[in-house]
């Protein structure tokens, strides 16, 4: 998979690039990893299979490391200047691929609530895939009204983003017409989803038959 530097806002920033060769409409998807300074990095194990899982389903993928993670320039800076991170990726996956016509965004954790952000900046994002947004631990209230119809995932068994504050934040999304929040819980997942087979197998399969569904209807 081609390595990428590509300019971002605080300097270089590094990442993964994965297109569909000879389809230059594929739909397009960036991935956002976990908290930078709680080791969060592009080649985290839920944001890695996010990102191969859009690519087996046909989509052009893009991840990369926020400021100051492995070879990014910059350092952390409390989510605003990842969010304009995640800005300039998009910015770059678009510039790449102008012939496309759905624009998805993916993140886990800390990624999520990066995700839902960029949600709000950019009207041309098709649907969202949120897994374990940290609900207990950021606002989500930007989100009113919420853009585009997506998928939240979360584990029963998450001590770090308890299912209660994500059942919270569903339950607020839902309120607002015009799009649909779908909801998934895996039983007895951590926040990592530890166990290949019983939580990351099954969330990724929950994640791919959502986004394919999806991708046949017409509606945000």
């Amino acid at each position: 998979m081609p390595e990428l530097i590509f300019p971002g806002p605080e300097g270089r920033l590094e990442g993964r690039y994965h297109p569909q060769p000879g389809k230059p409409d594929a739909p397009i998807a960036i991935v956002l990893h976990p908290h930078p300074q709680y080791g969060g990095t592009m080649n985290n194990r839920v944001v890695y299979n996010l990102h191969y899982a859009f690519h087996k389903m046909g989509f052009t993928v893009m991840r990369f490391n926020f400021r100051g993670v492995g070879r990014s320039q910059g350092e952390f800076d409390q989510g605003v200047g990842e969010l304009s991170d995640a800005a300039s990726a998009l910015d770059y996956l678009q510039a790449m691929n102008p012939n496309s016509k759905h624009c998805w965004v993916a993140g886990f954790s800390f990624g999520a609530w990066i995700g839902m952000q960029l949600l709000m900046r950019r009207p041309e994002i098709t649907g969202f895939i949120s897994v374990a947004p940290p609900a207990n631990m950021y606002d989500f209230s930007f989100l009113a009204p919420c853009p585009s119809s997506g998928l939240i995932v979360n584990g029963t068994a998450d001590r770090v983003a308890p299912p209660k504050d994500t059942h919270a934040l569903v339950a607020k999304l839902r309120e607002q017409k015009g799009i649909t929040v779908t909801h998934e819980e895996i039983e007895g997942a951590d926040h990592f989803f530890r166990d290949d087979e019983a939580h990351m197998k099954p969330m990724i399969s929950l994640v791919q038959t959502y986004v394919r569904r999806r991708l046949t209807e017409s509606t945000r």
